[in-house]
């Protein structure tokens, strides 16, 4: 997924949340789903990428996988095992929690990816699962799949799942905001200056409207919690 690190280190914290509504959900979700687990706990990171998510899970036996293939500029040094995640390099309920964070477009094989989760977690297992779903090209050629809630239901119930608890992250007038400061990007040189007059107003107003969109079917992508059934289900 497309990243801003020098806008989001610029922004305070407040505004940071408002504009860049989705990577905020997202490091709440995972600061969330980290402070629920047990200390000591071992927590597989699929999909680790750089491992920017390592810091959160210092309290745990935190493994990073990843096949490294994602992005050309980024360091994949700190991976501690590198590998496809339709076969992980590990054996059956060696995991206690997974994460997975906009990782499942990536994969050529979802289902396949989801089912190895599933089989390294242990029985009643934790997973944080966060796929975009209105979300640009990234890591081209790496980006084959979007996800509507119904679909992320139906990979995660055939791939062992249970408790599932699936949240859109954000309505039509967040993603609308979004698309508006995306398009900044497209302004070069002297021409940014009045876009970014035209297109930033508006961009931070839209968001107070999101309220409206009940259904939040048009959505910037979902947050995911789910469980690896039991032995007994």
């Amino acid at each position: 997924m497309a990243n801003h690190p020098g806008i989001q280190a610029r922004l305070p914290r407040l505004l940071r949340a408002h504009v860049l509504h989705f990577e905020t959900a997202i490091e709440n979700a995972v600061l969330a789903f980290s402070g629920a687990l047990p200390e000591g706990a071992r927590v597989l990171d699929a999909g680790a990428g750089e491992g920017q998510y390592k810091g959160r899970f210092s309290r745990f036996r935190y493994t990073g996988v990843d096949l490294g293939v994602g992005d050309n500029a980024w360091n994949y040094g700190s991976l501690d095992a590198v590998s496809d995640l339709s076969a992980l390099p590990f054996a059956d309920a060696s995991f206690d929690a997974c994460i997975n964070i906009v990782t499942l477009e990536h994969l050529k094989e979802p289902l396949a990816a989801l089912r190895e989760m599933g089989r390294v977690l242990k029985p009643g297992g934790k997973l944080l699962l966060i796929a975009p779903h209105e979300w640009e090209v990234h890591q081209a050629p790496h980006d084959y799949f979007r996800y509507t809630r119904h679909g992320l239901e139906h990979l995660l119930s055939q791939s062992g799942f249970d408790r599932l608890d699936i949240q859109p992250v954000g309505g039509y007038f967040r993603l609308l905001s979004r698309r508006l400061f995306n398009g900044l990007q497209f302004f070069p040189g002297l021409l940014a200056i009045p876009a970014a007059l035209l297109l930033v107003p508006p961009a931070l107003l839209l968001p107070v409207f999101d309220g409206m969109d009940r259904e939040k079917n048009f959505t910037l992508g979902y947050i995911c919690f789910a469980a690896r059934q039991s032995v007994s289900s």
